[in-house]
C-alpha cells in the first residue's frame, strides 16, 4: 500500500516470504527500527515505528494486527495500545501517535518508503 507521504528514498526491507502472513516483523535502516507488517486479509503492507510510545519499548512488530470500524491496526502486545496502520493514530487512548510509512512490493521485494 502506497500512501499519499513523500517519499525520497525506498528502503528495500526483505523478501516478501521473510515477513509473516498476518503479522509483522522488525527491520532496520540506520538507527531505525520500522515495523513492517504483511496484512494477508486485507491484502495490504504496513509500516510503522516500532517503539511503542507508552513505555518506550520496541515492541510493534510482534504486535496483533486488526480493524476497528474498518481501519488497520496494531495493538502492542504488553499493552494493548492500539494504532492506526495509516495514519498513526492511537486508537483507544491518548498516546502520541506513531510514525507510518508507505510500503510497496515490487520483484517479490518489500521497500519501504522514507521522507
Amino acid at each position: 500500500m502506497e500512501t499519499q507521504q513523500e517519499v525520497s528514498k525506498w528502503f528495500k526491507a526483505a523478501r516478501v516470504e521473510d515477513f509473516p502472513k498476518n503479522g509483522g516483523a522488525c527491520v532496520k535502516y540506520k538507527d531505525q527500527q520500522i515495523a513492517v507488517f504483511n496484512f494477508t486479509r486485507r491484502g495490504e503492507w504496513f509500516a510503522c515505528q516500532n517503539m511503542c510510545p507508552h513505555k518506550k519499548e520496541m515492541a510493534l512488530a510482534r504486535g496483533m494486527i486488526g480493524e476497528t470500524d474498518g481501519e488497520p491496526k496494531v495493538a502492542c502486545p504488553f499493552h494493548k495500545r492500539a494504532f492506526s496502520l495509516c495514519s498513526g493514530e492511537n486508537i483507544n487512548g491518548d498516546e502520541e501517535p506513531v510514525t507510518t510509512y508507505p510500503v510497496k512490493v515490487e520483484n517479490g521485494y518489500v521497500y519501504v518508503g522514507l521522507s
